[in-house]
């Protein structure tokens, strides 16, 4: 026979098993719980990106309105590895980051290079591409790069190129430097002659040269001013691990490469 001790302690005993059994399972469950709110918090997500809309081949606007380029297929493939949508919208140059501070958008996939001064203002990703510069002239002008004295240089604003030429031509050996809102403006006055020469990205010049072949080319050595470029996103928003988790997987797997080559063939 058994003890009344005996049987109050198997009694304690499977008690205590069925309550750890029980803790056991609703742990699991919460963890179950969590692991597919965390899922679904990251899957479906929409995120927000500017774009510029007029720097080609990183980006542009198509005769319907669609947007296109380097940037774009960067953007979407990015959004895909995270299983985010993505909604892209085009934003004037001067104006990109004031929106994304102001929350117009979540990030900026728009060739931006990292520089101190945007740095200050936003955090930026890993880079997902490297520049270099470029002078693009008339090849009838005579142009050499390593003699500029007494001529109108074009750029961009607001960009590296734009910061180049004010750091070293703007008012020094007769040089007058011209920024305009977007390299379009710029090579318009190229080819009018109402520049000698534009200073501008080697890819954005290749694409423009594509089209204007006649008259004009690169003149002179790359400039390699360790431009980088990479994703712009306000101050301390976690959204730049995820696109940098989403770089290193699309690097790895090649498809960054196979967008370059898409939109930098030439």
């Amino acid at each position: 026979m058994m003890s009344n001790s005996r049987l109050l302690w198997s009694s304690v005993t499977m008690t205590a098993a069925l309550m750890l059994s029980a803790c056991n399972q609703s742990a699991t469950d919460a963890t179950d719980t969590n692991a597919d709110a965390a899922a679904a918090d990251t899957s479906g997500k929409t995120i927000r990106i500017a774009t510029e809309g007029a720097y080609p081949p990183f980006n542009y606007t198509n005769a319907d309105g669609s947007l296109a380029g380097y940037d774009i297929d960067v953007a979407n493939a990015l959004c895909e590895q995270m299983q985010a949508k993505c909604e892209i919208v085009a934003q004037d140059w001067d104006g990109i980051i004031p929106g994304l501070l102001a929350q117009k958008y979540d990030a900026v996939v728009a060739g931006m290079s990292i520089t101190p001064e945007r740095q200050e203002k936003v955090d930026f990703t890993e880079p997902y591409f490297a520049n270099t510069m470029v002078w693009l002239t008339n090849t009838e002008n005579q142009f050499d790069p390593t003699a500029i004295s007494n001529l109108t240089l074009g750029g961009q604003r607001s960009t590296t190129p734009g910061a180049y030429l004010q750091d070293n031509y703007e008012g020094k050996n007769g040089n007058t430097v011209q920024l305009y809102d977007n390299y379009d403006n710029a090579y318009l006055d190229l080819k009018s002659g109402r520049s000698d020469a534009v200073l501008a990205e080697k890819v954005s010049a290749n694409s423009w040269l594509a089209d204007n072949p006649e008259g004009f080319g690169i003149v002179g050595d790359e400039i390699d001013n360790d431009d980088n470029i990479a994703i712009a996103v306000r101050k301390g928003d976690a959204l730049r691990d995820d696109f940098n988790k989403a770089l290193s997987e699309i690097r790895s797997n090649g498809e960054l490469a196979r967008l370059e080559q898409a939109n930098f063939s030439q």
